[in-house]
């Protein structure tokens, strides 16, 4: 079984993102905040705090994020142009393009 932080990441961004357990993840990293029960303790010198530290930007990120994705669906706002708003010729498409050094 392979563990990997970005393991972790992800299954916690994606529990946290899902409205039936978004305020039990909230509260349960609130309450392993204060608690001195933890995979680091804190009265080891560095160790101890950067468990917390990683967590508490962890969530506080998150949590941010999906702040601000519900402020901009209330108010309308897409990633995408609206066709309907703007002229079908000043809709920009994305274009990839490979890049090539020039010697």
């Amino acid at each position: 079984m392979n563990f990997s932080i970005q393991a972790v990441y992800t299954w916690y961004r994606n529990l946290l993102r899902n409205p039936k357990y978004r305020w039990w993840v909230i509260l349960g990293t609130a309450l392993y905040f204060v608690s001195p029960i933890d995979i680091a303790p804190d009265f080891l010198p560095i160790v101890g705090q950067l468990d917390d530290v990683f967590l508490l930007t962890l969530l506080v990120s998150e949590v941010s994020q999906m702040a601000i994705e519900g402020f901009k669906a209330r108010k309308g706002y897409s990633d995408s142009a609206d066709a309907s708003s703007t002229d079908a010729t000043t809709t920009a498409k994305t274009v990839d393009v490979d890049a090539m050094p020039i010697k």
